[in-house]
């Protein structure tokens, strides 16, 4: 297993967990903007209603801790602004789209009110604007914490970290993106605290759950890339070494 090495290496992997981790983001994204679900489900008289995008959104946590425990924060790192241009890109798309005139057949049937009230988040950079500063909070909350933790434990106990990371990051995430989304509009400020409490719940079950997944996934990729990465002298900041 390589420790700490300086030289560059080429990753079986690699892109693939990036391009997948990408998508996901993409996606919950977009159903953030287009659906709020309700399962009549309450708890303590707090219906936990949450936006659609929190049925893909952990799936990219779990691809986090994958990223940082087998190839540590500096690649973990790439992925988290790879992921924060493609969003970015995908918002102005979609805006152009948005402000693009409608063809007579199609403003009849469907329409420009309902393409705003379906993508306006996202096509306006309200949801684009919580899910930045969230997502950049969030994950990079999320890395830290699992590779201090990694070197803490020595390895050992891997499910501690996971979910122990996820709790400390999916919380900062859900706050800041159901706050800045509040503030500009995307979401009412009546369902703050049912928005909060429901995705924090959801996210971090969903992690707890998948943890024997996250455990073979990790396993198979240490193996194949022959990688795992301990951030022993690693610096610790947004950009650069």
């Amino acid at each position: 297993m390589n420790q700490q090495t300086e030289q560059p290496r080429v990753y079986r992997y690699f892109d693939l967990v990036m391009a997948v981790f990408v998508t996901v983001l993409i996606v919950s994204n977009i159903a953030s903007s287009a659906k709020i679900v309700d399962w009549g489900v309450s708890l303590f008289g707090l219906p936990l209603a949450f936006d659609a995008g929190t049925i893909l959104f952990p799936i990219s946590y779990i691809f986090g801790d994958v990223l940082t425990e087998v190839y540590g924060f500096r690649k973990s790192r790439r992925v988290i602004w790879t992921g924060f241009a493609c969003l970015s890109l995908t918002a102005i798309v979609l805006w152009l789209v948005r402000i693009m005139p409608g063809e007579a057949t199609w403003m009849e049937s469907t329409g420009q009110t309902s393409f705003n009230n379906v993508l306006g988040g996202i096509s306006t950079g309200g949801i684009v604007l919580a899910s930045l500063v969230a997502y950049l909070a969030g994950e990079f909350t999320n890395s830290v914490i699992l590779a201090k933790m990694k070197v803490a434990t020595k390895g050992r106990w891997l499910w501690m970290r996971t979910i122990g990371s996820t709790l400390v990051g999916e919380g900062v995430d859900s706050i800041i993106f159901i706050g800045v989304a509040c503030l500009v509009g995307v979401f009412p400020w009546s369902l703050f605290f049912t928005l909060i409490v429901a995705n924090y719940i959801f996210k971090c079950l969903i992690e707890a759950l998948m943890t024997p997944v996250t455990y073979w996934v990790v396993s198979k990729l240490k193996r194949a890339e022959n990688e795992d990465y301990y951030d022993t002298k690693t610096r610790f900041s947004l950009i650069g070494k």
